[in-house]
């Protein structure tokens, strides 16, 4: 997402002046930090989408260059895994296509991951499509499940567990990253929308 930088510089035009500004790419949610009694929300910094799809026919040269390039196995469809040392989150949305979730202050996302798996996989550069928000803390799921149709309990949606789903009428992917920490992904078109119905739902259950 574009936003405005402060004004750099007055340009002279005629016998006035008028102000001229940059544009910067930035998160739309970028910098937000809350939090509410025991629950923390707050929007990751330098968080990285890259989408990968795995070519028609060639599922066991996919699956052979994500162990090789990531020291992993791909997760099964509805789940994610972490790489070592927490590098980056394999989240498998279907049995051809997965998110790497990873921190990169840089936007060459997907030249990053084309260093892991090469050729293998198609990829596609998703940063700016989503807004990430984390929410953790006890009281985390008390307040998505008012918000979220699924059901979070632990023993049907354990860490690790991630699933397309609807909240508020906006489209979600919710991972569960640890015991009272989920990751939620939202189109960054509706950031707005996104935090404050989140923000809501975590004030009506304090």
């Amino acid at each position: 997402m574009l936003r405005l930088s402060q004004p750099i510089s007055w340009i002279q035009k005629g016998s006035g002046f008028v102000v001229e500004f940059t544009l910067v790419s930035a998160p739309p949610l970028a910098g937000y930090s809350e939090r509410f009694g025991t629950v923390t929300l707050s929007a990751p910094k330098d968080l990285a989408v890259v989408n990968m799809a795995i070519p028609l026919g060639a599922d066991a040269k996919a699956l052979k260059a994500v162990k090789s390039g990531y020291g992993v196995d791909m997760p099964d469809p509805g789940t994610s895994v972490e790489t070592k040392k927490g590098a980056a989150r394999l989240v498998r949305l279907a049995p051809d296509q997965a998110f790497v979730v990873f921190t990169l202050p840089t936007p060459d996302a997907e030249e990053v991951v084309a260093k892991h798996v090469k050729t293998a996989l198609y990829l596609t550069d998703q940063t700016d499509v989503w807004a990430g928000l984390e929410i953790s803390g006890a009281g985390s799921i008390a307040a998505l499940e008012r918000v979220c149709p699924i059901d979070l309990h632990p023993a049907g949606f354990a860490v690790g567990d991630a699933a397309r789903t609807v909240m508020e009428h906006l489209g979600v992917l919710i991972i569960r990253t640890g015991e009272d920490r989920y990751l939620l992904l939202s189109a960054s078109s509706s950031a707005g929308s996104f935090l404050h119905m989140l923000e809501t739902s975590i004030k009506n259950v304090l």
